[in-house]
């Protein structure tokens, strides 16, 4: 079997990612909130609450993965997961968004319009065990499905291809019942290779326009035959599977 590895994802400010959930809480809620100090302290509570909730939403699907990642080994010898990663959005990513959006600048605000805060992603073996595991997932009488966004069927211009879930789960609290956010992205190794380099790429400055427009050609073209390769290992396991 496979040791199923959990690590960070969305590297968009490793600083942040790196702090205590105390200081992210804090920078959080000085980036949303302008209010003289008593209702400063409030938000900045508000602010804390709400990332520890975003949180135990991460922890719940991954838990979820798991398990079906265990029960799958057990019936099939085999494990459909070959890595989990886990993100929770930086305050500074998460205030750009909302500006870009058009989004007023406050906590109710930025739990009701945004929905990846919380993001996890799964990467498959293969393309056949992504559709299972997100059948198997939103299956569960406690998960509801929001938005779904095939871009493995439906790839977007670049050659991004991934499988997109947004979905609310509840999470039990001391003394309530919340129901939160989370994005869910499922890939196989090969999409999450060229995601990685495609991004690192993407993101190189001082490139001519001659020299982006050609590196751009390029990776659309690499992503075409990563899924080539994902359609015929797959092809080669349903033989195997007979």
């Amino acid at each position: 079997m496979n040791s199923l590895k959990t690590d960070n994802f969305f590297k968009e400010d490793a600083a942040a990612q790196a702090e205590s959930k105390e200081a992210l809480a804090r920078q959080l809620a000085d980036l949303i909130s302008q209010e003289p100090t008593d209702e400063l302290r409030e938000t900045f509570a508000k602010a804390q609450k709400l990332i520890a909730c975003y949180r135990c939403a991460l922890l719940e699907v991954e838990t979820k993965f798991r398990v079906l990642n265990e029960e799958f080994s057990l019936q099939h010898e085999r494990n459909p997961i070959e890595n989990i990663k886990t993100r929770l959005k930086s305050p500074n990513s998460i205030r750009e968004k909302m500006i870009r959006k058009g989004i007023p600048l406050s906590l109710t605000s930025m739990e009701e319009n945004l929905n990846d805060i919380a993001g996890i992603r799964v990467i498959c073996s293969f393309l056949n065990d992504i559709y299972m595991l997100a059948e198997c997932l939103l299956q569960q009488d406690d998960v509801i499905l929001l938005e779904r966004k095939d871009y493995i069927e439906h790839p977007k211009p670049n050659g991004y291809r991934s499988l997109h879930l947004i979905v609310q789960i509840p999470i039990f609290l001391q003394n309530e019942k919340k129901n939160m956010r989370v994005e869910v992205q499922l890939r196989t190794i090969a999409m999450e290779f060229w995601a990685n380099l495609e991004h690192r790429l993407r993101y190189k400055k001082n490139l001519d326009e001659s020299l982006v427009q050609q590196t751009a050609a390029e990776l659309t073209q690499c992503a075409e035959i990563s899924a080539m390769l994902d359609d015929k290992m797959q092809r080669i396991r349903n033989i195997i599977e007979g």
